[in-house]
Formats: C-alpha cells, sequence, structure tokens
C-alpha cells in the first residue's frame, strides 16, 4: 500500500521563514523520514491534549520566576525586606537558571526528554513546598535558587518535547501556544494573588508562622506537581527515539498518536519503516544498549559544536538577540506589581495630581528611608494592583494569539522585527506617563512585545538548530 503525504520541509525553508510543502507518495515498506512520519499521525485529540500540557508546564516557569513580585510586597513586614532584598527575590530565581544551563542541555539530549522532564517536575514542586513554609528570607533565597537550578531544564526542554510531536506545519503555531501559555500564568498569577493575598491569614502549624505569602506560594507549585505526573501519562519524545536508534519504539509511539487522532488501530498507521538517523551521525556507538557513562560523554562532545562554525555565529547572534529581549522583558515585567502599587498610592495622597514616573517612585523611596522607625504596614487589598497585572496578562495573551495566527503567512522575522518595535516605543512612553492608565497601556504593549518576541525566538532555534543543539541554546 502507497500513501501521499503533502509535509513541510524546513530545509526548502526561504529567508522570510515562508515553508514549502512538498508532496510526495511514500511506499508501505519505504523507510520514511520523521517528518514523513509524524506528517502521516494526523493532528486530533493527541495535539490538544499536548496543548493542554504545554500550557500546565508553561506555567511552572511563569510561577517559579513571577510569584516573588507578589510574595514580597505582602512579606515586606513579616521578613523585613528593604528594597535591595526584594531584588535578590526577583533576581535569585534567574541566577539558579544560569548556573545550570550548561548541566540541562546535555542531559536531555542523550538521556532522554521524560524522564528528565517527569524529575525536574517533582523536584521543583518540592521546592517551591520548601519556599511556602520559609521563616527567614535566606531560606526563602536559597529556595527560589534552587527552583531556578531545577525549573531551567524543563523549561527548555518543554518547547522541543512539545515540537517534536508534530510535523513542521504546526511547530511554529504550537510555540506560539506555549508563549500565549505563560501570558496565561502572568494572568492566573495575579488573580491568584487577587483571591489569597488580601485575607490576612496569620495561623500556626508545628511552630511554624503561615501568612497569606506562605499560602500563595503553596498554591504556585501545584503546576509543576501536576505536570509531573501528567509526564507519566506520555511517551518519550518520536524524535529523540529515532535519533537515538530505537526506531521501534518510536513506530509505536507513531501509531498511538493516529490512533488517538483518527480511532483507528494502531495496526493502521500507513507508515512501517523509519529512517536510521544513526547512520547519519558521526559515530554509529548510539544505541539503546549504551550505558550512563557512554550517554555523558557523547553530551560533552555535543556541547563541542557550538564552538565551531557555523553554529558558533548562529548561537551568537540569537542568544544576543535572547539577551536583550529577556533583559528588557524581565526588567519591567518583575517590578510591575510594585510599580502599580506605587503609583495608586501616590495618585490617592496627591488627589489624582499629574506626575512622572520618576517621581512617583523616588517619594516612595524618599518616604520609607524617613520612616524607617514607624510600624510597618502593607496595603494588599489595593484590588487596582492586581487588576492592572491582569489588563497587562490579557494584553499579552492577545499579542501572542495574533502572532500564532499570523505567523505562517507572514514569517517569523517581519512578527520578530514589528514586535521588538512596538515593545521599544512603548518602553520610551512609560518614562513619560503621568497617570495610571496610560501607564498600564505602555507596559502591557511593552510586555505584549517583548513576550512575542521571545516566543518567536525560540520558534527560530528550533528550526535553526539540530535536535542535538536545541537544549545548549536555551
Amino acid at each position: 500500500m502507497n500513501v501521499s503525504i503533502d509535509f513541510i520541509d524546513s530545509r526548502t525553508t526561504s529567508e522570510n521563514s515562508a515553508k514549502v510543502t512538498v508532496s510526495r507518495t511514500v511506499s508501505e515498506y519505504e523507510p520514511a523520514t520523521f517528518e514523513e512520519a509524524i506528517t502521516a499521525t494526523k493532528f486530533g485529540k493527541y495535539n490538544i491534549l499536548l496543548a493542554f500540557l504545554a500550557m500546565l508546564s508553561s506555567f511552572c516557569t511563569v510561577f517559579d520566576t513571577s510569584t516573588m513580585s507578589y510574595t514580597f510586597v505582602a512579606a515586606q513586614c513579616d521578613l523585613e525586606l528593604s528594597l535591595s532584598d526584594k531584588g535578590l527575590l526577583n533576581a535569585v530565581t534567574y541566577a539558579g537558571m544560569i548556573t545550570s544551563a550548561i548541566i540541562w542541555g546535555f542531559l536531555f539530549d542523550v538521556l532522554g526528554r521524560k524522564k528528565l522532564l517527569i524529575f525536574g517536575f517533582l523536584v521543583d514542586a518540592i521546592f517551591v513546598f520548601t519556599s511556602a513554609f520559609s521563616q527567614s528570607l535566606p531560606l526563602l533565597l536559597a529556595s527560589k535558587y534552587l527552583q531556578g537550578f531545577i525549573i531551567n531544564g524543563p523549561f527548555a526542554a518543554v518547547s522541543s518535547y512539545i515540537s517534536e510531536f508534530h510535523c513542521a506545519m504546526y511547530r511554529p503555531v504550537y510555540q506560539m501556544i506555549i508563549g500565549t501559555s505563560n501570558s496565561f500564568g502572568t494572568v492566573l498569577l495575579p488573580l491568584l494573588a487577587w483571591v489569597i493575598l488580601p485575607q490576612n491569614m496569620d495561623f500556626t502549624i508545628v511552630k511554624l508562622n503561615f501568612h497569606s505569602w506562605n499560602v500563595f506560594l503553596l498554591v504556585s507549585g501545584l503546576p509543576a506537581f501536576l505536570s509531573a505526573i501528567m509526564y507519566l501519562l506520555f511517551p518519550e519524545s518520536p524524535k529523540f527515539l529515532m535519533t537515538s536508534g530505537q526506531n521501534d519504539k518510536a513506530l509505536k509511539v507513531f501509531q498511538k498518536i493516529f490512533s488517538v487522532n483518527t480511532g483507528q488501530p494502531p495496526e493502521c498507521y500507513p507508515i512501517k519503516h523509519l529512517v536510521d538517523e544513526t547512520q547519519n551521525t558521526s559515530t554509529n556507538e548510539t544505541s539503546t544498549k549504551r550505558n550512563t557513562l557512554q550517554a555523558l560523554k557523547e553530551g560533552f562532545q555535543q556541547i563541542k559544536p557550538i564552538c565551531l562554525p557555523p553554529q558558533l555565529v548562529r548561537i551568537l547572534l540569537a542568544c544576543t538577540i535572547f539577551l536583550f529581549v529577556t533583559m528588557s522583558l524581565n526588567i519591567l515585567r518583575l517590578w510591575l506589581p510594585q510599580i502599580f502599587q506605587i503609583m495608586t498610592d501616590y495618585q490617592e495622597a496627591h488627589e489624582e495630581e499629574p506626575a512622572g514616573l520618576c517621581t512617583m517612585l523616588m517619594e516612595s523611596i524618599d518616604g520609607k528611608n524617613s520612616s524607617s522607625s514607624e510600624e510597618c504596614e502593607v496595603n494588599v487589598s489595593n484590588d487596582s494592583t492586581y487588576i492592572n497585572s491582569t489588563i497587562v496578562g490579557c494584553t499579552a495573551i492577545c499579542g501572542n494569539l495574533l502572532a500564532a495566527s499570523l505567523i505562517r503567512h507572514i514569517g517569523k522575522k517581519k512578527i520578530l522585527t514589528v514586535a521588538l518595535i512596538i515593545a521599544g516605543s512603548c518602553g520610551v512612553f512609560l518614562y513619560f506617563s503621568e497617570n495610571p492608565e496610560l501607564a498600564v497601556f505602555c507596559s502591557s504593549m511593552f510586555i505584549a512585545g517583548g513576550s512575542v518576541s521571545n516566543n518567536v525566538m525560540v520558534s527560530v532555534a528550533v528550526d535553526m538548530f539540530p535536535t542535538t543543539l536545541r537544549y545548549v541554546f536555551y
């Protein structure tokens, strides 16, 4: 039996990222490439389940990196936090990510995606729960650092794991879905904070004092715990199985996806043989029988290509763009709840008197310095702070949904350029905003543009780098 397959050949991608559709008739007994095999599984319920899993996994990274933005406002009296302490709490998670970047990079490539995804999310949940029991700043800093150290692996793995279950036609769309899920997380987080933090909880369990912010951190660990459980129900990435010479297992995965999507028995899957991708590598030692030591040695060998042309030039360019986009995005994003709080307090104290952003911030800092001996008070019931943060997240969702619908038609480069121009322009106008409404608009557009740019860059990396180098890039 022959089967005709229309698939996107990424090798024929032009400079403007337009895709070229290739039609080929594959014999039942002819070895199929990964692109042909995954296209033959069709699109259906299995892909929708993967989208839900990607959304839940994306929440983990957003929560790990962003909970402190709301926590330190509520915990500043309990932990006696200074402005510098708040900066440390915002930064320490990213310090953990930087520390573990290369380690996770080769571990995922040589030991597989699924096992380390389960391990990563489970351990991350443990550290999040540890932070919820924190009674001092040092313990909270340590747990947040370890969260960053661990979540860096699953964060990078989710994009490639989900992408490797889809053909080239849907990979960019799914990357934007992951980005949209990140934005959903930025909406869900202030809503959770709005529900939990104003409750003024104060109780003791086994000599440990718990407040609203402890409960907030405890709830934020649930997505990581649920993600670890859900990954137990999904198979290893078929692309990784083919790359590591496990074609029999990869074929079973393709058959399962086909069966779930079409409702037909797995035996009806039209492709019976897969191309042996290990023949195209420089060594044939990769096999299902390799031991852990051999796998680790191969991992170090896979890091070597990033130091040599042509990958060196590509990774330097991509990392430079990523550095500036992420730096600009997070500098504002992590401080937005505090900024909104300060702006609202200023407007209430000065009866809606117009003032620049810097004037509001400086008065807040000067006021805290001059009243350091007074009793500490926190206004956690300021509804406008949570509402404004939710508006920012909703705007980012709309931006990512729009980008996801356009990316296949106008290409990644144009979307990236437009998003960066919008973000940069709104960042400049934010400096001149003299009321909360204008500040919310400018910050919303800035975050939306930065979020779209970041997600498009990840999608570019999926196409730019081979599967053995993607985690090193992330």
